[in-house]
């Protein structure tokens, strides 16, 4: 069993940008492979919300350690008539030899920090972008989504329902993995359940009791094959003037043999169907049976749900979980931080743009998350990771610290709970290093880093913006890089 999890890993080098071949056999025609240094990370945060997940890491991992073009992969090549034999020859024997950096998976993230540092020769690190970017965006779109569902149901119980909407075989495995992080106590995913070890969950369909006589066979049919799980699905037919009443006299002799059940609705008024199966329930003395809902379900409808007070003990949630419904993508990004130059020295890289918030903050960075005295965290801080002379935040001091754009806006703070280091080593000279964690270990993880979030940055309507601030020697970088660009022009 891969605890971990590695939905379809894709051996091959193919899985990049097709500007990222041409580019690389740029670098090597002009012997441009000096060392360099990426950063991944996103700039908005998804679903209008206040924070995200970080997921992805270890799928990305294990793809990397498979990273390489077999000789089926370089006839193909061969074949667009693009690329020079001695290239062909050179990616023959491609691997990622560089090191990573990374925040731990299952991480609250926020936008503008790096979550990923990758630094090796300009050529690996330019051939592996997409596939970092395939990979950490769409686990984190969908651990993040699954997250504000949970939160929603009052951390509640959540089945993950997606395969049959999800985008493609991957795009279902990836979901699944990437929703058990997010706080989804299990899967429909049989395969995925395998793969990762997550809890596989399941009810009945429509037609198991369209496919009886009648409804009452129907249930007592599932209820015999099943005693210990017999969730009854009651909305076949009429909810209220059949299922139910026909669940609770398969019900009752269940519980008459020592055994529970529940019931579940996927249409109709869930607040109103859930209540009144409730109160039948209730008045046959099952006070015990649960009930699930369904039926297109997301974190605003569920809100509304709780609020009402709906008794529901289990939501079960597909499409607009494990596709990100409204939001189509994580908006994860890969850019040139820093280069070597021709005395060997790494200098930091900068991209200008028309569009403002498109420049990114230049050098080679560390992350810094601040916590106050009873372990909240208060904000994020990039600093300039430097051997030789590091930008420390430590506990006890009064700290400025000032918005990513480089502009006025600064806040202070005395650093009361100390200050964790975010990015730490995954890979070095492309062997794996430190810890790789279970799938259970990353969720548990994520409920953790949730908890040690302010509620206002949780909210699904108008959340608090979460500060993510550069120290003052960053930001005069920043400003030095700026001034030393525009003087050009």
């Amino acid at each position: 069993m891969n605890t971990a999890g590695n939905p379809g890993a894709p051996g091959s080098a193919l899985f990049t940008d097709f500007y990222s071949l041409t580019m690389a056999q740029g670098y090597w025609k002009k012997n441009i492979n000096h060392r360099a240094v990426f950063e991944m990370f996103f700039r908005h945060l998804p679903f209008d919300g206040g924070f995200a997940i970080f997921a992805g890491l270890d799928t990305m991992l294990e793809r990397l350690r498979n990273f390489s073009f077999s000789e089926d992969d370089l006839g193909y090549l061969r074949g667009l008539g693009c690329f020079e034999e001695a290239f062909l020859d050179y990616l023959r024997d491609f691997r990622f030899s560089g090191s990573l950096l990374a925040f731990d998976e299952g991480t609250v993230v926020f936008p503008l920090e790096p979550l990923i540092r990758v630094d090796g020769g300009l050529i690996e690190c330019q051939i592996i972008e997409g596939m970092l970017l395939n990979t950490i965006n769409f686990q984190s779109l969908i651990a993040t989504k699954t997250a504000r569902v949970w939160l929603a149901s009052g951390k509640g119980s959540i089945m993950e329902f997606g395969l049959r909407r999800a985008q493609g075989w991957d795009g279902a495995m990836s979901a699944s993995r990437a929703a058990y992080i997010g706080g989804a106590a299990g899967t429909s995913n049989t395969l995925a359940g395998k793969e990762f070890g997550i809890p596989v969950l399941g009810t009945m369909a429509h037609s198991w009791v369209m496919a009886h006589p009648g409804e009452e066979e129907a249930f007592r049919a599932y209820a015999e094959l099943y005693p210990d799980r017999t969730v009854f699905l009651i909305d076949t037919y009429d909810t209220l003037k059949s299922g139910i009443l026909n669940a609770v006299k398969v019900g009752k002799e269940l519980t008459a043999a020592g055994k529970n059940f529940g019931v579940r609705l996927d249409s109709g008024d869930i607040q109103y169907l859930s209540t009144e199966a409730r109160r039948v329930l209730d008045r046959a003395g099952l006070n015990r049976a649960t009930i699930t809902v369904s039926n297109d379900l997301d974190e605003s409808i569920i809100e509304a749900l709780v609020a009402a007070g709906a008794p529901v003990n289990t939501w079960g949630v597909g499409t607009k979980m494990v596709t990100g419904g409204h939001e189509a993508a994580f908006t994860g990004v890969y850019k040139l931080t820093a280069r070597e130059d021709a005395q060997g020295l790494l200098i930091p890289a900068m991209k200008f743009s028309d569009n403002p918030e498109k420049t990114t903050t230049p050098g080679i960075k560390q992350v810094w998350r601040v916590k106050d005295s009873r372990g909240m965290a208060v904000a994020d801080v990039l600093s300039l990771d430097d051997p030789a002379n590091p930008d420390l935040i430590k506990k006890g001091e009064r700290c400025v610290f000032w918005h990513p754009a480089a502009d006025y806006r600064h806040f202070y703070h005395e650093v009361g709970g100390g200050a964790e280091v975010m990015l730490k080593p995954r890979l070095e000279n492309g062997e794996p290093c430190g810890p790789r964690p279970s799938l259970a270990e990353i969720r548990s993880r994520a409920a953790e880093e949730l908890e040690s979030l302010d509620s206002s940055h949780k909210r699904l309507l108008n959340p608090h913006v979460y500060k993510v601030s550069v120290t003052p020697r960053l930001r005069a970088l920043k400003l030095d890089l700026i001034k030393s660009h525009l003087g050009d022009l």
